[in-house]
């Protein structure tokens, strides 16, 4: 009801009584007749009011093809979501129950609905209701929650809808619900860390930055991220054009590639990498380019040789003989305790940078970390293109498991690391507890809905059961922040660069 619409009623009844006080016995007329009839009148009033609001709300419900939804969530934002649904006339949901594990929320009311019970009741809520949908209110929900969620609707043929995180939802338009399905990353069971990058990263401001690899999964996003810090310059280097082209895209708005920041070279190439840094005269480097696929290169090492060791190499001496003040070399969880191709390629680059530290006595450190979720040719989208295909998903091993994170924590982790990394270093992020591969490719495929076979293919040549992040010989320590870890990596120097040797190595790796 609408109160402020019944001030105008309310005060004319008061002027009526007041009125009466003053002259009504000469007229007969009893003051209390008037207040009477003000309180009937403002209650018939109210009445109508309430029932024209109630109707319009009817008539602009959900329509007859609406879903009908359980809305997890009670909350403000529950509550908000409920609300819009139920008088949206264009809503694919319309609300049939609430739910919330906050025993406080118990019986209250959302917008005309009873909140039913908690997670645990869905099974029976759902059957009550006939709902088909499930919607998570929940600002943030942790993977715990929604994994639980989704293990107990899973043979229900509801749909489990989630929102973007409070930020991203009330930063556009409150009135708007922007639902997507839920997604596999959704459930991994890991929270990301917070590693309050914002704080430390101003050592960008101001400054010439150059990205290697600025095309790549990682390199793209850490353009991104980089470029909220107001770098003076912004070099995108990757021998790819095309995703040059798409960096440049995102960072600017158009891919008309006329720009000097866009620098189209190969690392391999070490006179144009002197050229090139000497010309752009970089003072912060993150280095990201790099072959990463571990069956390729060990059918062919000679690449993974030209690539991750002397690119990097010839990456690090042009960053000397520019004067490079940071320079930032990113890794992999396959450098720890090498026994694969590309693991003894990082490895050997990680102590190349270590040993350009040295002789410089300039920030020149490492960042490892495991897998990244979604990053191109990694394993989602590839699960994800083989369910879509109705192809059977492949899995090496029924027990092989591996350390996740998202790119976007992955970026944090690097840009935090010029900051807080010390000379010759590898920075490591707790990455939580490793995941079966397996039980990934299980809920992909109950998240998809169809009748997948999953098909084991046996580990590679080189490739581990379990993942570590440590080598048996560093020594861990956490001097800034508490999920984060530093260890000193033995410096290599560049005299004993001799891929005869190293070929050899390889062949006498655990």
């Amino acid at each position: 009801m609408d109160l402020e619409n019944g001030v105008s009623p309310l005060c004319t009844g008061l002027i009526l009584v007041f009125s009466l006080v003053i002259v009504g016995k000469a007229l007969g007329i009893e003051w209390g007749l008037g207040a009477i009839a003000v309180s009937i009148a403002l209650v018939f009033m109210f009445s109508v009011r309430y029932l024209k609001r109630l109707a319009v709300e009817l008539r602009s419900g959900p329509g007859v093809r609406s879903v009908p939804t359980i809305v997890l969530g009670a909350g403000y934002l529950g509550a908000n979501i409920t609300r819009q649904l139920a008088t949206d006339p264009a809503s694919s949901y319309w609300p049939v129950a609430v739910i919330d594990d906050d025993p406080e929320q118990c019986n209250a009311q959302v917008h005309r609905l009873r909140v039913r019970g908690g997670v645990a009741d869905l099974p029976d809520i759902i059957a009550e209701t006939r709902a088909r949908a499930l919607i998570v209110a929940v600002p943030d929900p942790a993977p715990e929650l929604l994994s639980r969620v989704h293990d107990l609707v899973q043979d229900q043929d509801v749909q489990i809808k989630v929102l973007p995180s409070v930020n991203e939802l009330f930063q556009g338009d409150v009135r708007k619900v922007d639902l997507r399905d839920l997604k596999i990353e959704d459930l991994l069971g890991r929270v990301p860390v917070d590693t309050e990058v914002e704080k430390i990263a101003g050592y960008l401001t101001g400054r010439r930055v150059l990205v290697t690899g600025a095309g790549g999964s990682i390199g793209s996003e850490l353009c991104t991220q980089i470029q909220r810090f107001a770098p003076s310059e912004l070099y995108i280097l990757d021998r790819d054009e095309t995703a040059l082209q798409q960096v440049q895209l995102n960072l600017t708005g158009n891919g008309l590639l006329t720009d000097s920041n866009v620098v189209l070279a190969d690392i391999r190439d070490a006179d144009a990498m002197k050229r090139i840094f000497g010309e752009l005269r970089p003072e912060v480097v993150f280095h990201a380019a790099a072959l990463k696929h571990l069956p390729l290169l060990e059918q062919y090492p000679a690449e993974g040789w030209k690539t991750n060791v002397l690119g990097t190499f010839n990456v690090l001496e042009a960053s000397r003989l520019a004067d490079v003040e940071t320079f930032i070399n990113i890794s992999t969880d396959k450098a720890a305790n090498p026994t694969s191709v590309l693991g003894h390629s990082k490895r050997v680059a990680e102590k190349l940078t270590a040993w350009t530290g040295e002789q410089t006595g300039v920030r020149y450190l490492s960042v490892r970390f495991g897998n990244v979720i979604g990053s191109r040719g990694s394993m989602l989208p590839t699960f994800t293109w083989l369910i879509q295909q109705d192809k059977p998903v492949t899995v090496t091993h029924p027990d092989v498991t591996r350390y996740f994170m998202t790119i976007p924590e992955a970026c944090q982790l690097v840009l935090q690391a010029g900051q807080i990394g010390r000379t010759g270093e590898v920075l490591i992020l707790d990455m939580g507890e490793p995941v079966r591969i397996l039980d990934i490719a299980q809920r992909m495929i109950d998240i998809s809905g169809k009748d997948i076979d999953i098909v084991y293919t046996g580990l590679r040549e080189g490739e581990k059961l379990h993942e570590e992040l440590v080598g048996y010989d560093e020594l861990l320590e956490r001097p800034f922040h508490p999920r984060i870890s530093h260890a000193r990596v033995e410096p290599m120097p560049v005299s004993m660069l001799d891929f005869a040797d190293w070929s050899e190595r390889l062949k006498h790796r655990a």
